[in-house]
């Protein structure tokens, strides 16, 4: 099955009485946006800005809590290597997302500090209230054309959790164990321990 978005023409959106977005280099993008601090996530997608309310709140944060500290107890003991981060700038098909969680290899991480945007094979997005399908299902395809490997979907709300290898989604609950490979092979998470 091939998945295209149609992106909104001009014409479109003028009928529809918005403004047409003004197109932005990446390095005025940069400098007037990357580092923002005011509550909303920005991110440069086909060289236009996007303003989106973060997705992961303060009342969230347990989420993102739980998955590092099981890292650390896998890194500990051997089990993986690398990062899980959260929203670190990244890259996917030139389109620039902070997924609200990103597993980094040593490798990307050096790659990194030398200036090579890292493009992360797992990525973890907490799907809230704020999220609009659109846009969930836009950064999707972003995610698929710079074949990331594994996507998880946390809904708090509904304590489950979809999780993507490749475009073949099933949705898990409860003691279900949800994993990472054949990215983290280790890193298998039950839902409960998710949203302890």
């Amino acid at each position: 099955m091939t998945l295209i978005a149609e992106m909104p023409t001009k014409a479109k959106m003028l009928q529809n009485g918005a403004k047409t977005p003004k197109p932005m280099t990446w390095e005025t993008f940069k400098s007037r946006y990357l580092s923002r601090e005011d509550g909303y996530t920005y991110e440069w997608v086909n060289g236009q800005v996007e303003k989106t309310k973060r997705s992961m709140d303060y009342t969230q944060v347990f989420i993102l809590d739980n998955l590092l500290n099981f890292f650390e107890q896998l890194k500990m003991r051997g089990k993986v290597t690398g990062r899980l981060a959260g929203e670190i700038d990244t890259f996917f098909s030139e389109n620039h997302r902070r997924p609200d969680i990103c597993y980094l290899t040593n490798e990307q991480m050096r790659a990194a500090r030398d200036g090579f945007p890292p493009v992360p094979s797992f990525v973890v997005e907490v799907i809230s209230n704020n999220d609009k399908m659109k846009r969930v299902q836009e950064e999707m395809l972003d995610y698929w054309r710079a074949e990331v490997l594994v996507i998880w979907h946390i809904f708090p709300d509904l304590e489950i959790v979809h999780v993507y290898h490749g475009k073949k989604m099933t949705v898990f609950m409860k003691d279900e164990l949800c994993s990472a490979a054949p990215i983290l092979p280790d890193f298998a998470i039950s839902v409960n321990d998710i949203f302890k």
